[in-house]
């Protein structure tokens, strides 16, 4: 088996790389580098700073790499300025994915694996929502991911090409071996924000909106430790060797926290105070959004090690302090 990895230098897909690595498997890797770090690149695996949007690139590394399976990463993350610039999603998420479909099915790429989202049910009417729930996105970020899935299944509709599309939750911690996690201030993860704010390197923890309609005023989700989302891809992995049909899976936990569950477990945790202010909601922020994770549990005989958010948050933790400790200056 023969892997790309787009977006392998970020946050997920550089823990996808040492999942890999750990299987003995060397992906290749393509990456822009607009949320990826250089210390994300292991000794040994093939790097290239491109766009997925590039089909020469692309079709060169595809070519020239023998590739048969592709593993999504690389998108527009959600930002601050989200509905502000809407197309930059369409164009990073949905555009650049269609030019990389294209690029595979040009190529004889077998398996392709999608990075999606449960942002794709938006405010779920019920919890935890299964695969078969209302697909009602509230944000740009989340209609974007979704459109892809659509087009994986009309490109697989119509070629020998099969797919996981795995709707992440929301996705934390870091790896338990201190070997990579999330590196960059410009986060807009909720656990990682509280880490660094725990350990000094924001101010200042905003929470958005404490009217909500849960035990105490603010969201709920369900938080995924990011070893176990790379294991439900490397599962996928094993599925579609296996010649098994097309799949799109949950990836959570199937309980949630509030974000003031989750101040409070950072601040228990690291045993430091930090300054928590409070705002008005965000737009499109849904009340509580919770996994209904038995399909990928009965597919794909996926089974979470890392279901505790007090490890989560302490993998989260030590991963900052070797941050602080090793790249202090070189962070973005």
């Amino acid at each position: 088996m023969n892997v790309l990895v787009t977006g392998g230098a970020g946050y997920i897909g550089g823990h996808m790389v040492l999942g890999l690595l750990d299987r003995g498997v060397t992906p290749v890797v393509i990456d822009d580098m607009s949320n990826g770090v250089p210390w994300a690149l292991r000794p040994g695996v093939p790097f290239y700073h491109g766009d997925i949007g590039d089909h020469a690139l692309v079709s060169r590394i595809l070519r020239e790499h023998k590739i048969d399976t592709i593993i999504h990463f690389a998108a527009q993350l959600i930002t601050p300025d989200l509905y502000e610039k809407p197309l930059e999603y369409y164009l990073r998420n949905t555009v650049k994915s269609r030019a990389l479909l294209q690029a595979a099915m040009e190529h004889g790429v077998k398996r392709f694996i999608f990075s999606g989202t449960a942002a794709a049910y938006g405010n779920p009417v019920s919890n935890p929502v299964s695969e078969a729930g209302p697909i009602a996105p509230t944000s740009p970020y989340g209609t974007s991911k979704y459109m892809t899935e659509l087009m994986l299944a009309d490109v697989a509709a119509f070629s020998d090409m099969r797919y996981v599309a795995l709707r992440y939750f929301n996705v934390a911690g870091a790896d338990p071996q201190t070997r990579y996690g999330q590196s960059t201030t410009k986060t807009t993860l909720l656990v990682q924000i509280a880490v660094q704010n725990a350990l000094g390197v924001r101010n200042r923890f905003e929470v958005f909106g404490t009217d909500y309609p849960t035990a105490d005023g603010t969201c709920i989700r369900d938080y995924i430790h990011v070893t176990d989302l790379v294991d439900a891809h490397v599962r996928a992995l094993d599925h579609l060797g296996a010649g098994g049909d097309n799949l799109t899976c949950n990836v959570g936990y199937g309980h949630g926290f509030s974000v003031t569950d989750i101040l409070n477990t950072v601040k228990r945790i690291s045993g430091r105070d930090f300054l928590v202010t409070y705002g008005p909601r965000r737009r499109g922020d849904p009340v509580e959004v919770v996994a209904d994770a038995r399909l990928i549990r009965e597919a794909l005989g996926w089974q979470p090690h890392y279901d505790d958010i007090e490890k989560i948050v302490d993998h989260a933790l030590r991963w900052e302090q070797h941050l602080i400790d090793n790249y202090r200056f070189a962070r973005s």
